[in-house]
C-alpha cells in the first residue's frame, strides 16, 4: 500500500490558532504554520505552547506537519528569549522553524529544520542557492516569481524545498522590502507589526502641476492595494517548475475560511496527481479527507482573483475601489420602495445574506438581507443606496452556515485480516503507508452453526471503527465461520489499531536539517538598511560570509524620510495605461493625512520604488 516511490507534495495550510489547525488538517493540509507566542510576523496570531503541542500531536497523528514562526527581526536582547522560545517550540512538537533574522543561525538553535521565510527576500537563484549551503531545508519563495524564475533557482539549488504561495492576500512590497507602514507610523512589518498603509486611499499626481504640487492623475482610490493570489489553475505547472510546498496564505483568517480554501486545494491538487500520466507525486501526508461540504473559494474572503506574476505582466493586478469584499454581483437596482428594493437578479439572495455596493462617492458601504420576495428584498439599511446601482453578495450566508456546521473528518485507510492463530484468533492490520501491526486472542473455536451470519458479523464487528482515524478499506476472514462473542472481536480490534498507532507514531517521518556553520560567500559584498541587518550576530554572520560594509537595518532607527521604502513588481504606470508614455513625472501619492510617496520607475527591471517625501 506505500508509494514510498513517488514525490511528496505538501499542502501547506495557515493556522490562526488551535481550531484553525484542526480545520485544516481534516479538509486535507499536509502541514500547517502556525505563529508562537512571541517573534512572529503577525503578532496577533501568537499561540501558547500548549495549543502548538496539541496540534502536532493532532496533526503527527496522520503524518501532517507543524511548522512553528518566529520570524521576525530580532533586537539583541531579543537573541536569547528567542532561542529559549525555538528550545521550546521544538519540545512541543514542532517539525521545523520558519525564521527571518540571521542572527538564530549564530546563536545556537536547536536540531531543528529551518525554513527561510519569505521575509528574507528570496528572489533570485544566488540567494536561494546561498541559504541551502548554510542549512535551510526549505525556501519561502517570493510571491513575485514567475515559472522561468522558479525554474532558474531549482537549477541553482537542487536539494533544498521550494515553497510557493498559491492563494490568498498580497503584499504589494517584495516581502521583506517594505517599509512604509515603518518610516509612516512606527510599525514595522519585519517585526510583525504592519498598519498595512497600502491598503489606505491615495491620490495620484504628475509632476507638472503649479508650485510642484502637482496636477491629480486620478484617486483617491485604493492604488496600492493588489486582488488576492488563487493559483489553483496552476499547480501542475508549479509541479513541473520544482515546487513542492503550496501554500495558503492566511493567519489572521477564521476556520471558515481556512476549511474551504484548504479543501479547494486538496481537490485540486488531487486531481493534478491522478491525471500525472507519469504518477510522479503523491500528498505528503496520510489519510482521506471529507469536508463535509462542496468547497468554494469564491464565497469566502477575497478582493478579487489573480495569477500575479507567475506568467509575466498579463494584465492589471490592483483592487483600486476597495481592500474590503464586494463578491460577484447579484444585479441593478430597479426602484427603491417603502416595501423593500427591487434588484435584477436578487432571487439568488437569502435571509442573512450580505450585500454591499458602492455609493455616490465610490465608498463601498453594506448590509443584510432580511427577507427576499421575488427580486425585491428587504434590507436592513437602504441609506445612500440608489437606482442603477450594481448590488453585490459579500456574505452567502447558506454557504457559511454549511461550512460552520461541517462535520468534517480525516481518516486513514487500513485493511484488516482476521485468521485463525495457534491458540485462538490473530487479527493483522497494516495501513495506506504500509505499516502493520497485529493482535492475537486465545479463545476456543467453536463451528457457527450458521457460517454465513457469522462471516456477517464478524465482518460487521471489525468494522466498526468509529471516529478514529482509521476506516477499514477491506476486510478479509481467512479463519473458519466460529462463533466469536462480539465483545472478543471488539477488544481484538482496539488491541491492533492502538499497536497500529504506536508503530505509525515510530515510523513517522521526520524532516532533518540543522545550521551548517561554514563561510560560503553571500552572494552581495555591501548591505544596505535593505538586508535587514539589526543585531550584533547579524553582523556576525553576514562578514564570516564575505560581507564588508553592512549598513543597520531601518529599524535600528534611521530617518526613513528621502529613502526608499518599498520595492515592488507592482507598477503604478502599467496598471494605469501609462507604461510607454509621457506620464509627466515624478509621480507622487499622497494620502489623507498629506504623506508624500515618490515613485521611481526602475523600466529595465520593470520594478516600481516608492520613496518617502517630507510633508510641504
Amino acid at each position: 500500500m506505500a508509494t514510498t516511490c513517488k514525490t511528496p507534495v505538501e499542502l501547506l495550510a495557515p493556522a490562526r490558532d488551535l481550531a484553525c489547525g484542526r480545520a485544516a488538517i481534516d479538509c486535507g493540509a499536509d502541514a500547517v504554520y502556525i505563529g508562537a507566542p512571541k517573534f512572529g510576523a503577525r503578532e496577533k496570531a501568537g499561540n501558547s505552547l500548549d495549543d502548538i503541542a496539541a496540534l502536532a500531536g493532532y496533526a503527527h497523528t496522520y503524518w501532517a506537519r507543524v511548522y512553528v514562526t518566529i520570524n521576525t527581526l530580532l533586537r539583541d536582547d531579543e537573541i536569547d528569549p528567542a532561542i529559549d522560545l525555538a528550545a521550546r517550540v521544538c519540545e512541543a512538537g514542532a517539525d521545523a522553524l520558519i525564521i527571518q533574522d540571521t542572527a538564530l543561525l549564530e546563536a545556537g538553535l536547536p536540531p531543528i529544520p529551518l525554513i527561510a521565510s519569505t521575509q528574507m527576500h528570496n528572489n533570485t537563484p544566488e540567494k536561494v542557492a546561498f541559504l541551502e549551503k548554510v542549512g535551510f531545508r526549505r525556501v519561502i519563495l517570493a510571491r513575485e516569481l514567475d515559472l522561468d524564475a522558479v525554474r532558474d533557482v531549482r537549477q541553482a539549488a537542487r536539494e533544498i524545498e521550494l515553497e510557493f504561495f498559491v492563494h490568498g492576500a498580497l503584499c504589494v512590497s517584495y516581502s521583506g522590502q517594505c517599509w512604509l507602514s515603518y518610516a509612516l507610523g512606527g510599525r514595522s512589518g519585519n517585526r510583525g507589526q504592519c498598519a498595512q498603509p497600502c491598503r489606505k486611499t491615495y491620490t495620484l499626481l504628475d509632476g507638472k502641476g503649479p508650485r510642484g504640487v502637482g496636477r491629480k492623475i486620478t484617486g483617491p482610490k485604493h492604488l496600492l492595494s493588489l486582488r488576492d493570489l488563487n493559483l489553483s489553475d496552476h499547480l501542475a505547472e508549479l509541479l513541473d517548475a520544482g515546487v513542492t510546498s503550496f501554500k495558503i496564505e492566511g493567519r489572521l483568517k477564521d476556520d471558515i475560511y481556512v476549511a474551504n480554501v484548504t479543501a479547494h486545494y486538496r481537490a485540486r491538487l488531487d486531481e493534478v496527481f491522478k491525471s500525472d500520466p507519469d504518477a510522479r507525486w503523491r500528498k505528503a501526508s496520510s489519510g482521506l479527507s471529507h469536508p463535509g461540504f462542496v468547497p468554494n473559494v469564491d464565497k469566502t474572503f477575497n478582493r478579487g482573483f489573480t495569477a500575479y506574476f507567475l506568467h509575466g505582466r498579463t494584465g492589471p493586478i490592483g483592487s483600486h475601489d476597495t481592500p474590503k469584499m464586494t463578491g460577484p454581483a447579484v444585479g441593478r437596482v430597479r426602484r427603491i420602495a417603502p416595501d423593500g428594493v427591487d434588484i435584477a437578479g436578487a432571487e439568488c439572495l437569502r435571509p442573512g445574506d450580505g450585500v454591499c455596493f458602492f455609493d455616490s462617492d465610490g465608498e463601498l458601504r453594506g448590509t443584510t438581507v432580511n427577507g427576499v420576495r421575488g427580486n425585491v428584498i428587504e434590507l436592513d439599511k437602504t441609506k445612500r443606496l440608489k437606482p442603477g446601482m450594481l448590488v453585490y453578495r459579500n456574505h452567502d450566508h447558506e454557504f457559511v452556515s454549511r461550512v460552520r456546521k461541517r462535520r468534517s473528518a480525516r481518516r486513514i485507510g487500513i485493511a484488516l485480516t482476521l485468521h485463525e492463530a495457534p491458540a485462538g484468533l490473530a487479527l493483522h492490520a497494516i495501513d495506506e503507508d504500509g505499516i502493520s501491526a497485529e493482535a492475537t486472542v486465545d479463545i476456543p473455536l467453536a463451528e457457527a452453526r450458521n457460517p454465513e451470519a457469522a462471516l456477517e458479523r464478524m465482518q460487521a464487528q471489525l468494522r466498526k471503527t468509529g471516529s478514529s482515524e482509521f476506516d477499514p478499506d477491506s476486510i478479509q476472514i481467512e479463519a473458519r465461520p466460529v462463533a466469536v462473542p462480539a465483545a472478543v472481536l471488539n477488544g481484538l480490534r482496539r488491541e491492533v489499531l492502538d499497536k497500529l498507532r504506536i508503530k505509525r507514531a515510530q515510523n513517522r517521518p521526520r524532516m532533518t536539517g540543522q545550521v551548517q556553520k561554514n563561510d560560503a560567500p553571500f552572494p552581495d559584498r555591501e548591505l544596505t538598511y535593505e538586508g535587514n541587518v539589526l543585531n550584533r550576530l547579524d553582523e556576525t554572520f553576514y562578514r564570516r560570509h564575505g560581507v564588508t560594509r553592512i549598513q543597520p537595518a531601518a529599524e535600528s532607527g534611521l530617518d526613513m524620510r528621502n529613502r526608499k521604502v518599498m520595492t515592488t513588481r507592482y507598477c503604478l504606470r502599467y496598471e494605469l495605461g501609462l507604461c510607454g508614455k509621457d506620464a509627466n513625472e515624478p509621480l507622487t501619492l499622497v494620502d489623507d493625512e498629506k504623506n508624500r510617496l515618490e515613485l521611481r520607475f526602475n523600466c529595465p527591471r520593470c520594478h516600481m520604488e516608492i520613496w518617502i517625501k517630507k510633508r510641504k
